[in-house]
């Protein structure tokens, strides 16, 4: 180790002084570009993927609240686009998207809307979508979208659709059937 003299100024009796000091010098004094330790690395590195660990997560759920946004809304539209098919057709609802020129849409998760005209339905049921006092969801028609697992069941409050976003209440309430 090296011992180098620097000047600091000192105040003595009022008056300005410089005395020389012995501070020592170290290695990287004697280098103009020093670069990061490992450590400094490190630690660099650690708060990057504490803040990604931390980002990603709320990336995803943003996107998911994003993607049940859309199927609500496109929801909204088909019953829309179903209630002007009935009014041009002295109240007969049509009996699949088809009819109203839909039967290729997909939802945000990449299935098909689901779609029941009570109408066309025989028997005891078939396919009728039930809230949990096993009453149907609608008087008229099933509009649903089976949600990110792409799996659904008749009853709303069975664990594989509770993510299913579905229109009940003949249209008063269009949601995730989790939150009905």
């Amino acid at each position: 180790m090296r011992i180098a003299g620097r000047y600091i100024p000192h105040i003595l009796s009022g008056s300005l002084k410089y005395r020389p000091v012995l501070l020592p010098v170290t290695r990287g004094e004697d280098r103009p570009g020093r670069g990061f330790t490992l450590i400094e690395l490190l630690v660099v590195v650690a708060i990057l993927a504490t803040l990604t660990a931390i980002a990603i997560p709320a990336y995803s759920n943003y996107r998911e609240k994003a993607k049940i946004a859309r199927a609500i809304s496109e929801i909204k539209i088909l019953s829309q686009e179903i209630a002007g098919y009935g009014a041009s057709n002295e109240g007969d609802l049509p009996t699949s998207l088809g009819d109203i020129s839909r039967a290729g849409l997909l939802d945000p998760w990449g299935n098909p809307y689901q779609y029941l005209n009570y109408a066309t339905v025989h028997g005891a049921g078939g396919g009728i979508r039930k809230d949990r006092s096993l009453h149907p969801l609608n008087s008229d028609y099933d509009l649903y979208s089976k949600g990110k697992d792409g799996l659904s069941q008749a009853q709303i409050t069975a664990p594989l659709s509770q993510d299913d976003i579905v229109r009940a209440n003949d249209g008063r309430f269009i949601g995730l059937a989790a939150n009905y």
